[in-house]
This record gives structure tokens, sequence and C-alpha cells, in this order.
């Protein structure tokens, strides 16, 4: 039998559209906007005048950013922050998840485990107690205090634990008959079935690692050693310029406040801008819990 679409159908299907464009709209609009306040003039920028296109156009923004040793140095601690973050937050992610998917009668403590987590999740020490153990342990200053108070990101372990529990446990069985442990199956089964929820997990942890801004500047006694985003919200937001040179100061006469920091947003929001296409199509995907039944 043909279904024929009606013209309520037409109609509905309309507004949908519109209503994704505006959507989407929305959210282009702002990346487009602080890219041509970037490549403005200052007086335009800095009286309001840009929208999504660049008024009086310059580069003296980026000329000045490039300038700047500072900027990229957090550039690339941010970098480092990201990979080895990924890595040691994958790993410890996986290596939790797995266990915790096995029903009670192969893992007894299971029910502990996971209580645990999810209070862990839900309640913490608080700012001072978590300070207090970074110091105690000696990582204070160093990049590893931005990574290992979070090695277990709980909510993509949960996330990937439900994951793996819908994978078919005839499979996991088979492989059990054949001789297969517990490394195998999780190495060439459960992680190759698994990428969508891989996947989304990969974009949570980047994000999270290149959007942080707080304890880069709670854990470090340096501005050397700041990521990317604590040296913005230092520099932009508390406007500290005092460390300019007599070449920087020049440069910077020829361009604003504004443009400025939108040069810097722009710069900082590109390595996720590039990222997120390829993770993003299996965002939905790996959020969906329970989609596989054995």
């Amino acid at each position: 039998m043909t279904y024929r679409k009606t013209s309520l159908d037409y109609l509905i299907d309309s507004i949908i559209h519109v209503v994704l464009i505006l959507a989407a709209a929305a959210c282009i609009f702002p990346i487009f906007h602080i890219l041509a306040v970037s490549l403005s003039s200052a007086g335009p920028a800095s009286a309001g005048m840009v929208g999504i296109w660049p008024v009086q156009f310059s580069t003296d923004a980026y000329k000045y950013i490039s300038s700047k040793i500072e900027f990229w140095r957090a550039f690339l601690v941010s970098l480092r922050r990201v990979g080895l973050g990924l890595i040691i937050n994958s790993v410890m992610t996986i290596l939790c998840a797995y266990p915790l998917s096995k029903p009670m009668a192969r893992f007894p403590a299971r029910k502990f485990y996971v209580a645990f987590f999810l209070v862990a999740m839900l309640f913490n020490g608080g700012l001072i107690p978590t300070y207090i153990t970074v110091a105690k342990t000696g990582i204070m200053g160093t990049i590893w205090a931005l990574i290992l108070p979070g090695a277990v990101p709980l909510f993509n372990m949960i996330v990937l634990l439900n994951f793996f529990r819908d994978l078919p446990n005839e499979i996991e069985e088979a492989a059990f008959i054949d001789g297969a442990g517990h490394w195998t199956v999780l190495t060439r089964i459960y992680l190759p079935l698994s990428t969508a929820a891989l996947a989304t997990v990969t974009l949570f942890v980047i994000i999270n690692h290149w959007n942080a801004w707080f304890d880069g500047l709670i854990y470090n006694n340096r501005p050397e050693g700041y990521p990317l985003q604590s040296y913005m919200q230092t520099i932009l937001v508390q406007a500290d310029f005092s460390l300019l040179s007599l070449t920087e100061m020049e440069l910077f006469a020829k361009v604003s406040d504004r443009t400025i920091k939108a040069a810097q947003v722009f710069l900082g929001m590109i390595p996720v801008l590039m990222v997120y296409p390829f993770l993003q199509r299996y965002f939905t995907k790996g959020l969906v819990l329970g989609s596989v039944k054995g």
C-alpha cells in the first residue's frame, strides 16, 4: 500500500524544516559574528557596528595574537592536556565499564561498586579537600594536576557500561567457548562493536578538557602552565595587560579589547570545530541506551 502525503503532512514538514533552519542559524550566527568582529577594525568593533560581516577589514588582532608567545604556550598546554587526558580517561572508563557490565552472578560485588560510583558522581568532597589532595600528591603545578583528579569520568563510564550491557551475551559466550579470555573479549569483540559509544565519550572528554579553565587557575601557580582557557580567562576577563612589551603595546593600539577577545575565542574553538563533525554522527547512537537486543 502506497502512502500519499496530504496537505497537512506537507505543512507539518515545512514547519519542521523552518524550525530546524532557525535553530541551526541560531547556533551558527555567534560563530560568524565572532569571526567578523575579529576581522574588523577597532572602531567599528568597539562601537558594536559589526554583524556577521567584517567592517573595515583588518587582521591586526591576529597579528597581535601571533606575537604573544603566552597564547601559543597555553595552546600547546591544552593540546597536551587533551591528548593525555583522552588516553587516560578512555583507558580508565573502559576498564571500569567492562567488569561492571557483567551480571551479579558473575560479579557479585557489582552492586557495591555501581553504588559507590553513583554516590561519587552525585557528591564530591568539595574544592578545598580536592585542592589539598592534589597538593599532597606532589603534582601541583604540573599537567597531571589537570588530568588525574578527573581520570575516571563517571558519566562516561555509565554510558559505556549500559552500552556494554546491551550487547548480545551470545557473542561473549561463544568467544569463551573458543578459549578467549576477558582481555580478548574486550579488545576484539566489545570495543569494535562499541564504536558509537566510544566516539560519544571521546567527544565528551575532548570538549571537557579543552573548555576547562578553573582547575588551571587553582592548580597552577605559574602562568606558564595555564591551559588556553585559563590563559584567556586571566587575560581577557581580568584584562591584565601589564606584561606587554613596547612592540606589543604599539600593536595593541591598533586593535581593541573586543577584537582581541573575538580573535582568541575563534582560534580557541577551531580544534573542537575540526573534531566535532567526525564524531557528531555517532553522538545520538552512542547515547541511545538499550538499542541492541540479544
